[in-house]
């Protein structure tokens, strides 16, 4: 089993990565806010979980134990496999997903992309009692002083810059994405967001704009 691992990022994509450990290359892969900790070319460490089957092994990235915690909990529901359990930590953090289970929030889960009402009411119904409550809800924005939902846009933008754009070019291309899908706001779904806004630089570059 492969708990760690810690050498040079050779690769940072869209929902995966490379380490080059010992001359190996170990592809994996994660949220978004994982791979905005990496940097090609540098060292990189993840620690890891790994799902194997008859017909493949697969690993999957995390920056903190929390978050593989959570990760491999998920995976105890029946119905959920690593694909939706990463997916959930890609628009909840740790706590968030305990704070939602402790108080039966459904729509927290439905935020997450494939997850509808019955998913999420198996998900409750299953991690009842599993997670740690935590003592207060998990806040998106500083109080009084930044718009709702700021966790994600910054979670967005460090994604961007983590695959190599600069932070003013990401800043702006989130901004202009969420302008004309007011839509994506509403759902709060980091890696729908990012692909999109992905798009959009993609799109601008070609046109002229410069990384």
């Amino acid at each position: 089993m492969i708990a760690s691992l810690t050498g040079t990022v050779e690769h940072v994509g869209l929902n995966q990565a490379v380490l080059n450990v010992s001359g190996i290359g170990y592809l994996f892969s994660a949220t978004p806010q994982t791979l905005a900790t990496l940097r090609e070319g540098e060292q990189g460490r993840v620690l890891t979980s790994m799902i194997v089957r008859e017909e493949s092994m697969t690993l999957f990235g995390f920056a903190t134990t929390d978050e593989r915690e959570i990760f491999e909990i998920m995976m105890g529901v029946s119905g959920v496999g690593p694909r939706t359990a990463l997916a959930v930590l890609a628009v909840h953090a740790p706590d968030a997903v305990r704070w939602a289970v402790a108080h039966d929030d459904e729509k927290a889960f439905t935020k997450v992309s494939g997850i509808g009402p019955k998913g999420a009411r198996r998900i409750l119904l299953e991690l009842s009692g599993k997670l740690t409550p935590v003592e207060a809800p998990p806040t998106t924005a500083s109080e009084g002083t930044s718009p709702a939902g700021q966790e994600w846009m910054d979670q967005v933008v460090g994604g961007l810059t983590g695959l190599g754009w600069n932070d003013k070019d990401a800043q702006k291309a989130l901004e202009t994405t969420v302008r004309d899908e007011p839509e994506l706001a509403e759902t709060q779904d980091v890696a729908r967001i990012l692909r999109a806004t992905l798009s959009r630089l993609g799109r601008d570059r070609s046109t002229g704009g410069s990384r």
